[in-house]
């Protein structure tokens, strides 16, 4: 699924960044690929705000439709 889909309070782990720059920038806030996030927020026609240990990130929208994402495995295993 695509970040944009994430519900909020949903953790999710970060698969592909397929864009270069954005993965410069995730970087730069300890994100990537394989690390595990958690919807914080979704503004309306708005950004994705995500939360990584105390940051929270904003994301926009339109980049975060091309963001690949997951469930969390741990989260998985509470809910089935």
């Amino acid at each position: 699924m695509c970040l944009d889909q994430v519900k909020t309070g949903e953790e999710v782990v970060i698969k592909e960044i397929p864009d270069d720059m954005a993965k410069t920038q995730f970087i730069r806030f300890g994100i990537g690929e394989g690390s595990s996030v958690i919807c914080h927020t979704k503004v309306p026609f708005g950004p994705v705000v995500l939360r990584k240990n105390r940051q929270e990130i904003a994301i926009g929208r339109e980049l975060a439709k091309t963001i690949t994402v997951e469930r969390s495995a741990h989260v998985q295993g509470k809910n089935g």
